[in-house]
């Protein structure tokens, strides 16, 4: 038994959790990475308002307050530090709300046909994002998937079903069947 298929059948799946809830809203507790793009409105400012994306770093840059690290932050966090900032020199109780326009893309990697980078949509599951990469392979392992989060080093081995959701910036690797 080679190296992988020995390690693979020593890593646990995992069949429930927070990736297998339907019905969950990302936007509410989603936080910002690079990738990301954001509108911030300001009210009855129009010339406040935009969309931005963030960059590399994980920094927005913002009319008249300039660079606010938005990294690992939600946009309710965001909008309170734009507003704390544009309260303290420029305007008298501003208002300012804060939404994901465009979520950072997700990567499918291994056994799939076309593996690459893809623009994430609301409500992605992991066999979607097999499909979006043309499906699996002859050789495309159907009973598990590895995901790792966006941010960390460490993947996880999920058990395949209709309700395992997929992520914004998450890298899904489908393993190769050995027979």
């Amino acid at each position: 038994m080679s190296g992988q298929a020995w390690a693979a059948t020593k890593t646990p799946i995992v069949d429930s959790g927070e990736r297998y809830v339907a019905g969950q809203t990302l936007a509410e507790n989603y936080h910002l990475g690079a990738g990301d793009k954001v509108k911030v409105n300001v009210f009855n400012e129009p010339q406040l308002s935009g969309e931005y994306q963030v960059a590399p770093d994980g920094t927005i840059s913002l009319p008249l307050v300039g660079v606010l690290s938005v990294i690992d932050k939600t946009t309710a966090q965001v909008a309170a530090a734009f507003e704390e900032m544009l309260g303290q020199d420029y305007l008298r109780n501003p208002k300012v709300a804060a939404e994901v326009t465009l979520y950072r893309p997700f990567f499918i990697v291994g056994e799939v046909h076309m593996p690459g980078q893809y623009p994430y949509a609301a409500g992605l599951t992991a066999w979607n994002a097999i499909a979006t990469a043309q499906g699996l392979t002859p050789r495309g392992r159907e009973g598990y998937v590895y995901i790792r989060k966006y941010g960390s080093a460490e993947e996880v081995r999920y058990a395949l079903t209709p309700d395992l959701r997929v992520w914004p910036g998450d890298t899904i690797r489908v393993a190769e069947r050995f027979f």
